[in-house]
C-alpha cells in the first residue's frame, strides 16, 4: 500500500527533491509551498500528487492542507517539516523583526505544523499512527558562527521534539525524526538566505562574503539527501535524531567528544550540590 507524505517548502532545495525521491518510490505525496502553482514534477498524476498552498506563518492555510490531503488521500503516513531559512550575521547586527521572523518560520511555524500532523495521525485516520521529521541542522547540536538565531531556531526544535517524544503514548505509533544536515548544494546558502545590516564593530567578519564563498562547494549532493530522509521515513523504528552528510557526522562526533571532556572535568562541582543525605529515587 502506498505511503501518503505531506511535505512543507516544496519549491526548492530538499523538499523539491524529497517530493521527486516519494513519486520515483510510488508512493503518494502532498507537496506544499506558498505558491504551490509554480511547483513541477516528473511522474505525477490525480492518484500520486496534490499541490496544496502552505505558509507556516498562516494556520489556517495549515489546517486547509491536511484537509486537502485528508479528503484526496485518506490518511497522512509521514509529514516532513522542511520549511525554513537561514538568516546570517553576527547577533547585534540582527534587527528584531529579523530575528521575530526567523523564529516564526524556523520554530513556531513548525509548531503549528506538528500540531495538527498530531491531531491528524491520532484521530482522524485508521489504523493511528505515522512519521513526523522535523528538518533541523547540525546548527541544532553546534553552535555556529553568524547564525546564532538561526541555531536558536534549530535547537529550539531538537529540545522540543525530544520532549514532546516523552509525552505520546506507544499505540498512538506516532515517531519523530530530527534529521540534522550538514552542508548540501541546495538553494539555503544562496538565494533562500537573508544576511543582516552590516555592524562596524564586527568588521572582522563579512557573513555575507564568507557564505558566498561556500555556496556550491559543500559535500552534500541533496538528491543523496533527499534518499536519506525517505531512508528513515519508511523505517519501522527511525531514530530520534540522526545527521546527514559526512561533515555533520564529523562535526557531531567532535561536539559529543567535547560535551564528555567539559562534564567530566567539572564532575566535582557538578556532584557537591545535592542536599545531606539525599537518595536517588529507584
Amino acid at each position: 500500500m502506498p505511503r501518503v507524505f505531506l511535505i512543507t517548502g516544496c519549491s526548492t532545495g530538499f523538499g523539491q527533491y524529497y517530493v521527486q525521491e516519494v513519486l520515483d518510490r510510488g508512493d503518494y505525496v502532498v507537496a506544499t509551498a506558498r505558491k504551490p502553482e509554480q511547483l513541477k514534477f516528473e511522474g505525477t498524476n490525480d492518484k500520486n500528487y496534490l499541490a496544496c498552498r502552505l505558509d507556516v506563518l498562516d494556520k489556517t492555510s495549515i489546517q486547509k492542507a491536511f484537509d486537502e490531503a485528508l479528503k484526496r488521500f485518506g490518511r497522512i503516513d509521514v509529514v516532513c517539516n522542511n520549511a525554513g531559512y537561514g538568516l546570517s550575521g553576527c547577533f547585534e547586527e540582527y534587527k528584531d523583526e529579523e530575528i521575530k521572523r526567523q523564529m516564526d518560520i524556523n520554530f513556531f511555524g513548525l509548531l503549528d505544523v506538528t500540531r495538527i500532523a498530531l491531531e491528524t495521525m491520532r484521530d482522524k485516520q485508521k489504523p493511528q499512527g505515522g512519521r513526523i521529521q522535523q528538518v533541523t541542522s547540525i546548527g541544532g547540536q553546534r553552535g555556529v558562527p553568524t547564525f546564532s538565531l538561526y541555531c536558536a531556531s534549530k535547537w529550539a526544535v531538537e529540545g522540543f521534539t525530544e520532549a514532546l517524544s516523552h509525552e505520546l503514548k506507544p499505540e498512538w505509533n506516532i515517531k519523530l525524526t530530527c534529521i540534522e544536515p550538514g552542508g548540501f548544494r541546495t538553494d539555503w546558502a544562496g538565494r533562500s538566505m537573508a544576511f543582516a545590516e552590516r555592524h562596524p564593530a564586527y568588521d572582522h567578519i563579512d557573513a555575507k562574503s564568507n557564505m558566498e564563498k561556500r555556496h556550491g562547494n559543500q559535500a552534500g549532493d541533496p538528491k543523496k539527501g533527499a534518499k536519506a530522509m525517505y531512508e528513515f521515513a519508511v523505517m519501522d523504528d527511525p531514530p530520534l535524531r540522526s545527521v546527514i552528510g559526512s561533515d555533520a557526522y564529523t562535526a557531531i562526533l567532535d561536539k559529543l567528544d567535547k560535551y564528555e571532556q567539559n562534564y567530566k572535568k567539572y564532575e566535582r562541582i557538578a556532584n557537591s550540590t545535592d542536599v545531606e543525605g539525599y537518595q536517588k529515587p529507584s
